[in-house]
């Protein structure tokens, strides 16, 4: 049994198979593999054009006194262990850290709102969330910062920052925030 094909086929097949053989010689072939110290050869990756490579993302540089530069290069969280409101030895390095930035910058204003974990009771913890507060604001005016730069709240158990219910979760729920409230960049 024999196929007819018009003309017109043909030349349609003959002209598809020209241009998928074009598309194919006009790819780079892939960098033949270097060896490593071992002597081995490294796995080969797919090659990929340097039109279609990824760029690659510089981190964004915070700008020097916004909130951003205070978050990332100063820390605005200080942590507190179980019914204590008492400034731990790394709360002081950051606290230090802080007083430092805000007297760089002077415009600053800040709120310190203290936390609580979700045990005890709600007036209870917004007494100790208040008391969280205040201690870190008279430790950053005991290094220098203007009081009037400083308000406080307290947020008692209202704003966990981890809603788990165990020792982990507590621990990072019991902390005073500094928030920049204005003058920052």
């Amino acid at each position: 049994m024999t196929f007819k094909v018009s003309v017109g086929v043909r030349l349609a097949l003959v002209g598809g198979l020209a241009f998928s053989i074009a598309a194919c010689a006009s790819q780079p072939k892939p960098a033949p593999l270097a060896p490593t110290n071992q002597g081995q050869q490294e796995q080969q990756q797919p090659y990929v054009p340097p039109e279609q490579q990824p760029v690659a993302e510089q981190p964004t540089a915070a700008v020097p006194g916004s909130a951003q530069d205070f978050v990332v290069n100063v820390g605005d969280r200080v942590y507190f262990d179980f019914d204590q409101f008492t400034i731990r030895a790394d709360g002081m390095d950051t606290l230090a850290k802080q007083a430092q930035w805000l007297d760089r910058y002077p415009a600053v204003q800040v709120r310190i709102e203290g936390n609580c974990d979700e045990r005890g009771t709600e007036e209870y913890n917004f007494g100790l969330g208040a008391r969280r507060a205040e201690s870190v604001k008279e430790f950053l005016i005991n290094h220098g910062v203007d009081g009037s730069r400083i308000t406080t709240v307290s947020y008692g158990k209202a704003r966990p920052i981890d809603p788990g219910d165990n020792e982990d979760a507590w621990a990072k729920n019991r902390n005073a925030h500094t928030a920049i409230t204005g003058g920052a960049q």
